[in-house]
């Protein structure tokens, strides 16, 4: 959870890094100024969101933080996520527009890969939420639900089911309900793992 600014600098930093956007340039500033990348901006708006909700306090810093809330908001609803505050770790990647939703109570660590059409959520009724590990890839149409305990190193197969702790590190997951598929190097699914 980001508690002051270095924090904030450094989930950033994470995120483009997790994203593979390059250092930008001056001109290539120019170019994402004029042409956004949506999900890198998504991830700005989060991370200062998360920033000013965590860090800011007084009545001008929250009229700002209702700001940035309702303008976070309206590019959730663009893109089609629902992802509240103070749930990813630093190196959060988001690779494509989708629907994405996300359960406020639910935990991911850093460097975390998550595709389109991902549910992480409650069930039953419950505010119990998934606590998810570091380095995890979350494939197209998972769902994910319950609160259960996924450990560090694990993907995620599409379109799988997972509503059980999975404690093994370094595994493939898939299927409904999930199961240990095989043994993996995640760093192959997830390049940027060994930097983050």
């Amino acid at each position: 959870m980001i508690q002051n600014k270095k924090d904030y600098k450094y989930y950033l930093e994470c995120d483009r890094i997790a994203l593979g956007i390059i250092n930008p340039t001056f001109s290539l500033k120019i170019l994402h100024y004029l042409v956004p990348g949506l999900t890198w901006k998504f991830h700005r708006k989060l991370r200062k969101l998360e920033y000013y909700k965590n860090c800011k306090k007084g009545y001008i810093s929250k009229l700002y933080y209702y700001y940035l809330y309702y303008r976070f908001r309206r590019l959730s609803v663009e893109l089609g996520f629902s992802i509240p505050e103070n749930v990813f770790g630093p190196g959060l990647s988001i690779v494509h527009y989708g629907t994405i939703v996300v359960h406020k109570n639910a935990k991911v660590g850093k460097n975390c890969r998550i595709q389109a059409c991902t549910n992480i959520g409650a069930s039953g009724g419950t505010d119990d939420a998934p606590i998810i590990g570091d380095n995890v890839y979350i494939g197209p149409g998972a769902k994910i639900y319950g609160g259960i305990t996924l450990a560090n190193n694990i993907a995620v197969a599409a379109n799988s089911c997972v509503n059980k702790n999975f404690l093994e590190n370094n595994v493939l997951i898939g299927g409904i309900p999930a199961k240990i598929i095989k043994k993996i190097d995640i760093t192959k699914i997830i390049p940027c793992s060994k930097i983050i």
